[in-house]
């Protein structure tokens, strides 16, 4: 029933080229939520507390902190500039009162602590209160520093930066389930990473051909299994998915599993590759399914069942006819991202003109919404949107030759256990729940 009764309650809106919204993603408990932008910073925001008086604002997230993550940098062996956009973020599960999450950019991942400070030291005996340092002669008295209140303050700071491990650019990073190591993936490695150990990775995919004139394909996207610690998958350009085991070598080049669903060679086109190559691959909660998002397609693919996809959903089949003009204009290489709800009952996933789509996997109903600030005021309810392909068009609907291609949402994220979601709509972020009575 939600999936037609989502209700809007929040949109942050920013307007400079810097603040488009590059990668949204909650934490385990869904308390905070992370987004990364075109600028380096990285802006948290944190979930309001449930009050008797306002019990509405419960989902309401508020700026927890804001940070600059990554600066632009150069790289003077390869003339090459290195842009600061936060291309993922990852959050660590909560062990104490800090939260730490890994951010990355095209070559570095840095990991980060954000903890609070609601007390400060006074009294100290080499210094005084402004900092400056005491004459020893004059200290006649031992002073025990005491903690005083402040107001509170919450601090960002870089724990570890892993660097120098990647030749081409990180499009993805995965942190294991044994809460120790991370991968992170460029176009033709992947790398295993300690969350303690800074200055060594281990290579474990390396799809680099001798010669690089036989390049055929490209990693596209690399994810964890959430609970088997010694299984990652990853998919490439050629839209196949490669299910790999720690256990089996050190360098997992040989896959244990290959997903692919064969062409159908009615469907043959010049843009048939370039459609194919998935942009993103997410295991679900459960471990069982993968989820991969290629061009007009999201697909279910059963981990015991390599053969083909168990479901198959249209994401904008409406646009098989427009292939050429988005080629053209460069949008048919968008990587849109797919997410699972918390009970892998639904799954989500963008389109153009800000329109997001979810398909319920047990009914099989599915719904196009649409994040703008003209049909969203506070608390209002969303109407589900239609594209007319031809033909007459109904009042309501919206002619496929009418869709904005600059307006797309690439980045959702889905509450680990709430129906409550985070979109990104270029520079601002939308975030929806569910309609509460």
């Amino acid at each position: 029933p939600y999936l037609a009764s989502l209700v809007y309650i929040k949109a942050l809106l920013c307007s400079v080229a810097a603040d488009i919204i590059s990668t949204v993603e909650f934490n385990s408990t869904g308390e905070l939520l992370a987004t990364g932008d075109k600028g380096g910073r990285v802006v948290v925001f944190q979930r309001e507390q449930e009050s008797k008086n306002q019990p509405h604002r419960r989902g309401e997230y508020n700026v927890y902190s804001t940070f600059q993550s990554h600066e632009p940098e150069f790289d003077y062996l390869k003339s090459l500039e290195i842009e600061e956009k936060i291309n993922k973020i990852r959050w660590l599960p909560q062990q104490n009162a800090a939260y730490f999450l890994l951010s990355t950019n095209d070559k570095t991942v840095k990991l980060w602590k954000i903890s609070e400070r609601d007390k400060r030291p006074e009294g100290y005996n080499l210094k005084d209160e402004d900092g400056r340092i005491r004459d020893p002669a004059t200290i006649t008295t031992l002073r025990v520093p005491v903690l005083q209140p402040m107001d509170l303050m919450v601090e960002a700071t870089p724990r570890r930066v892993f660097s120098n491990a990647h030749t081409y650019h990180i499009n993805s990073i995965s942190v294991n389930s044994d809460y120790e190591t991370f991968m992170s993936t460029d176009d033709l490695r992947i790398n295993l990473w300690n969350l303690e150990i800074t200055n060594r990775s281990f290579n474990i995919v390396d799809i680099k051909p001798a010669n690089m004139e036989e390049l055929t394909e490209v990693i596209t996207a690399a994810e964890f299994h959430p609970h088997q610690c010694n299984t990652f998958v990853y998919s490439s350009s050629k839209g196949s998915i490669r299910l790999c085991d720690m256990r089996a070598s050190a360098l997992c080049d040989n896959h244990s599993k290959f997903f692919e669903e064969p062409e159908d060679p009615s469907n043959r086109s010049f843009f048939s590759e370039i459609i194919s190559s998935i942009s993103d691959v997410k295991f679900s909660h459960s471990g069982r399914y993968l989820m991969t998002r290629d061009y007009l397609t999201v697909k279910i693919w059963d981990l015991n069942m390599e053969s083909k996809p168990l479901e198959t959903y249209q994401v904008h089949d409406y646009l098989r006819s427009k292939l050429c003009s988005l080629y053209e204009n460069d949008c048919i290489f968008d990587k849109f991202e797919c997410v699972w709800n918390g009970s892998d009952s639904v799954i989500m996933t963008g389109s153009y003109n800000n329109f997001f789509r979810m398909f319920d996997r047990n009914t099989k109903r599915d719904v196009t919404l649409e994040a703008s600030r003209e049909n969203s005021k506070p608390r209002a309810i969303l109407k589900p949107r239609k594209v007319c392909v031809g033909g007459k068009r109904r009042k309501d609907e919206i002619s496929v030759d009418s869709l904005d291609f600059s307006k797309k949402i690439i980045h959702t994220a889905w509450h680990p256990s709430e129906n409550i979601i985070a979109v990104a709509a270029t520079n601002n972020l939308y975030i929806f729940q569910d309609k509460v009575n």
